[in-house]
């Protein structure tokens, strides 16, 4: 089966303070290259007829207007910590367009967590004006979109359980410090590939930026971009030149077809 053009555009690329971050006054906080600005971290997948949302953090609101998105047809959960979760809320506005509830899907840590954060909007005597949201449970096994196949990759966040996920040639991987073999596996073979370098010293969970350029030449994927990054990483410009071939920084706004 074919798997239909897509193009992908990053409406976050930040960790979870985003970058500039409060009350610091760093070179990278305080650059005036846009490129440094980072909301949190997030993608969107765009086809013909779909469109689909990877994590709602707290930007989410404003990740939207600036791009003027009008139509979502599902919302994908990595994990369920607040920088990725934050913004379901203003699923509202989408409510309101379309009339029928938002599909979500994720796995069973981030619908407890939704359950718990949201919980009016799935109370017995919800009011009107809630999210509203059609919560579709996913493991390990692919799922379909509409018209697109999406190859769940399990990751680790230090001890949490993160799902990364695969479309057609494009892989996107958030949050994560390791990944077994068999699911290494699921990656190799990706035209693109996202992964997080959270910054150039070494970190407790997530990938720092030798352990993610060691991941992308182990899994031999030609074309990778970097995500979730903080203002210790350093300026964007400085960084991405000293990138190997083919790697490089994603940034807010960067758009990717295949």
């Amino acid at each position: 089966m074919s798997y239909p053009p897509i193009k992908i555009t990053f409406l976050g690329t930040g960790t979870s303070s985003g970058v500039p971050m409060i009350g610091c006054d760093c070179e990278v906080c305080t650059s005036s290259n846009k490129k440094d600005n980072r909301l949190r971290s997030s993608i969107m997948i765009e086809t013909a007829d779909t469109t689909i949302v990877v994590d709602t953090t707290p930007d989410f609101r404003y990740q939207m207007l600036r791009l003027g998105v009008k139509k979502i047809d599902a919302i994908i959960f990595t994990h369920p910590h607040k920088d990725h979760i934050a913004g379901l809320d203003d699923v509202r506005a989408f409510n309101y367009i379309t009339r029928k509830p938002m599909e979500v899907y994720c796995n069973y840590l981030t619908e407890e967590a939704l359950r718990r954060d949201f919980y009016y909007a799935f109370s017995d005597t919800r009011y009107p004006g809630v999210p509203e949201v059609n919560l579709n449970t996913i493991t390990d096994q692919p799922f379909m979109v509409n018209e697109l196949l999406v190859e769940p990759i399990l990751v680790w966040h230090m001890k949490m359980p993160v799902l990364g996920f695969r479309f057609g040639s494009f892989t996107y991987i958030t949050d994560a410090n390791f990944m077994e073999p068999a699911e290494k596996e699921k990656v190799r073979g990706s035209k693109i590939m996202v992964v997080n370098a959270l910054r150039k010293e070494k970190h407790i969970s997530h990938y720092n930026l030798d352990e993610a350029v060691a991941l992308v030449q182990e899994l031999e994927v030609p074309e990778a971009y970097f995500t979730h990054i903080s203002h210790q990483l350093g300026l964007h410009d400085i960084i991405e030149g000293a990138l190997p071939d083919g790697i490089h920084l994603a940034y807010d706004g960067l758009t990717l077809t295949l």
